[in-house]
């Protein structure tokens, strides 16, 4: 109380209370200068220490990944994560039980938003935004995950430090074709990256990781221009967007513009959108019926298309006078901003506009799909997680 008296009568005196208010924007100023410090300190610490570490042995041994592992699970950075309260998924179920129209959704758990920020990753850090809305959601939903993720420190970490968790990831065995791609060093770096180094990144955890690859069997019989490229591509190996991101962007880009006519023959779309409810529903009831709101036990899903990435976090479908069924895949993008989500949510205003993506949204004749089943992985099925794999639908 005397405190409190005495701040009262400096602030009623003019001279005290600029002499007041000058020591609270100084004290303040020292803080945020503090803060900074300790953040950059964190992360020269975070640098040295690896760089100890690689000083040891040009050719990392199982004893210096284990140093390795060891010293990025006590100095990795939590991603600032920002907070909306309520969750957005609890927001988005609000917004869609509002709805009038009869519906089947089916929704995944918790997932936290994370939103690229233009003064860190803006136009390259998608791929790493949406791994961290993945490890949000097993994080918080997967105790076994949870054990294993990132040391089992328990929180998201932030792109570098996810960056040094995909360099070990490929010093240990894990996908050593396509590290190639990026000489085997990714962090400080801004390469686009996709769905291979997700899963591989997942997978280097004992989390069962898989892709799924969408593409028309028009660009994949082609004898020229993409053609020629796709057919390059081991399906058992890699998807084709993988190797488009890293190293092909301008010539796949300008032959599939003029090779495929989308709106003729959404073939691939379809394809997509029937396994994406087949995936959420685990097929277990039909999507002409009204169920109104589920929520699946399944975890989100990184969804990849040419020159961007986003989460998958559930799908809707409706029945049509004509029988028909249309569905809008409910999406949740790094690129928006997270309180600008948040806000459409609470009003329920234009939250359809950043969320849902019908099938006539989705013009590109190439997808793929990181998702995650069930478990974690151990002892020789581990070993055969280090080769990458996947399906390819062809329509």
């Amino acid at each position: 109380m005397c405190i409190k008296n005495f701040i009262w009568k400096i602030l009623l005196c003019g001279s005290g209370r600029s002499w007041f208010l000058d020591f609270l924007i100084s004290y303040f100023l020292r803080k945020v200068d503090d803060a900074m410090q300790c953040e950059t300190s964190s992360r020269k610490n975070h640098e040295n220490s690896f760089l100890k570490c690689d000083a040891k042995n040009c050719t990392p041994g199982e004893e210096d990944l284990t140093g390795k592992i060891r010293i990025l699970a006590s100095v990795q950075i939590k991603e600032n994560c920002p907070q909306v309260g309520q969750g957005l998924m609890d927001l988005l179920k609000n917004c869609l039980e509002l709805e009038t129209e009869k519906t089947t959704t089916i929704l995944c758990g918790f997932v936290d938003h994370f939103q690229s920020s233009p003064s860190e990753d803006f136009g390259w850090g998608c791929g790493w935004r949406n791994i961290q809305m993945l490890s949000s959601h097993l994080l918080k939903q997967h105790q076994e995950a949870r054990e294993v993720l990132y040391g089992g420190s328990g929180f998201v970490p932030d792109i570098p430090s996810l960056q040094r968790w995909l360099e070990i990831a490929w010093q240990r065995g894990f996908d050593k074709q396509g590290s190639e791609d990026f000489d085997q060093a990714i962090y400080g770096k801004r390469n686009w990256i996709g769905t291979t180094e997700c899963a591989t990144l997942f997978r280097s955890f004992g989390v069962r990781a898989r892709i799924v690859d969408f593409i028309s069997r028009e660009i994949v019989s082609r004898s020229n221009g993409v053609g020629n490229y796709v057919s390059k591509i081991s399906p058992q190996v890699y998807g084709p967007m993988d190797k488009y991101l890293s190293k092909k962007k301008n010539d796949i880009s300008e032959a599939v513009s003029i090779s495929y006519d989308v709106k003729a023959k959404p073939r691939v779309q379809q394809a997509l959108i029937d396994w994406v409810w087949s995936y959420f529903s685990d097929n277990k009831f039909k999507n002409s019926s009204n169920h109104g709101i589920l929520v699946s036990q399944k975890a989100p899903l990184y969804f990849q298309h040419d020159g961007h990435s986003r989460t998958i976090v559930g799908i809707q479908s409706r029945c049509q006078r004509n029988g028909s069924i249309h569905y809008n895949l409910l999406i949740l993008d790094p690129g928006h901003p997270t309180e600008s989500m948040a806000k459409s949510l609470k009003e329920n205003a234009g939250w359809q506009k950043l969320v849902k993506r019908g099938v006539h949204t989705l013009k590109k004749p190439l997808y793929q799909l990181c998702f995650i089943d069930p478990g974690i992985a151990s002892g020789e099925e581990m070993e055969r997680l280090k080769n990458l794999q996947s399906v390819r639908v062809e329509v």
